[in-house]
């Protein structure tokens, strides 16, 4: 925020809360009436926000900018903070998921590493090699928790959805998408993976960094963490998704927008600081520091070079056939019971057919809350 000090004079007070508080603290700020002037926004809480009216309409603000251009922008990225003709955030980045995998463990089976030939079958098969269990050694790790770095991209490669397309219904409960789901039980979960309990006491970041885990799906946000963990960096790099036997590959993408509190006392200035996060300057900065790649088209080019021992530039290849975080106004309620329900399937207690008709009956009687 330096260089926006500089240019308007306007001090920035910052205030730095782990991830795994920074919601929770700031729902509890949007029940309270004390959100910060500027904060992040993501698609799981966007249009509960935008609905209530707790963020502030910068539609005028962005018409008469002359930095602000709404086609900059990854549209599907913007569209997650537009509601009702407005748009409520500057999108800030995008995220898209990636391979990764430790050369040591592979080079030690005799497995070739991965590549953009690998199918899901082709995924499967080294996974199960890579796998001892005898000897805490898993193929592959993605606890039942995990979905847009876990199986969302399966399931939309193998002709599944989550999400319709007006955000209507469900498709979990679409036979594509539990055909998908029963391969990723069938192929990984019982083959290849930790038990839950396991992977619910250890993230995959601490099983992959710890050499129990061969494989693992990451999002483009982890990548400044792996570079600096010496373990990874020693071992480790990264690849395109696996595809589909019919050569699909998609990645789902999401993406964080900069929002300011609808009765925020210093709105003004709240915008001058988005206005400046948003500007091609700002986001080029934030793609070559290497926080992440950046929301503004064209402005990510050098952020490979963040990690230059890793082939980041497989992020960039995937996104050559995105799909948009499926989101509706509810996410985060049906998100959370998905994956209560999918802990189920995981251990056996009902089937992974069972789990996608429960989940699409639960997400429908939400979505038709809304």
């Amino acid at each position: 925020m330096e260089d926006f000090t500089k240019e308007t004079g306007i001090a920035v007070d910052i205030q730095v809360v782990p991830w795994d508080q920074y919601w929770t603290l700031l729902e509890a700020g949007a029940q309270g009436g004390t959100l910060p002037d500027v904060f992040w926004m993501h698609s799981t809480y966007s249009q509960r926000f935008m609905r209530n009216d707790m963020l502030l309409d910068l539609t005028d603000r962005i018409t008469q900018s002359d930095t602000i251009d709404p086609n900059n922008y990854y549209q599907d990225i913007l569209g997650l903070y537009q509601y009702d003709g407005k748009t409520y955030a500057i999108p800030k980045d995008y995220d898209t998921i990636a391979l990764w995998y430790n050369k040591t463990m592979f080079d030690e089976a005799g497995i070739s590493y991965p590549d953009e030939t690998w199918t899901w079958d082709t995924f499967a098969e080294a996974a199960a090699k890579l796998t001892d269990k005898d000897n805490n050694q898993y193929g592959f790790a993605s606890p039942a928790a995990y979905n847009q770095d876990g199986y969302y991209s399966m399931i939309y490669d193998m002709g599944g959805y989550i999400l319709n397309e007006d955000k209507s219904a469900s498709g979990w409960d679409a036979p594509e998408t539990i055909a998908a789901m029963n391969w990723w039980y069938d192929n990984l979960v019982t083959v290849c993976m930790p038990t839950q309990q396991m992977m619910g006491e250890n993230t995959t970041d601490v099983l992959f960094s710890s050499g129990r885990s061969a494989m693992t799906l990451q999002g483009s946000w982890m990548v400044k963490a792996f570079s600096e963990n010496e373990y990874i960096a020693a071992n480790a790099d990264v690849a395109v998704l696996p595809m589909a036997n019919d050569g699909t590959r998609k990645s789902i993408y999401n993406g964080l927008g900069w929002a300011a509190s609808a009765e925020g006392s210093n709105t003004e200035n709240a915008w001058k600081l988005l206005e400046y996060l948003g500007s091609e300057d700002a986001q080029r900065k934030q793609a070559e520091t290497g926080v992440t790649m950046s929301a503004y088209m064209g402005t990510s080019d050098k952020w490979t070079d963040c990690a230059p021992d890793f082939n980041l530039q497989a992020y960039l290849d995937m996104t050559k056939d995105m799909v948009i975080r499926p989101y509706t106004a509810n996410t985060k309620i049906w998100e959370d019971y998905s994956q209560q329900v999918m802990v189920r399937a995981y251990t056996a207690e009902i089937t992974m057919e069972e789990a996608c008709k429960e989940i699409a009956a639960f997400m429908n009687e939400k979505m038709a809350e809304e």
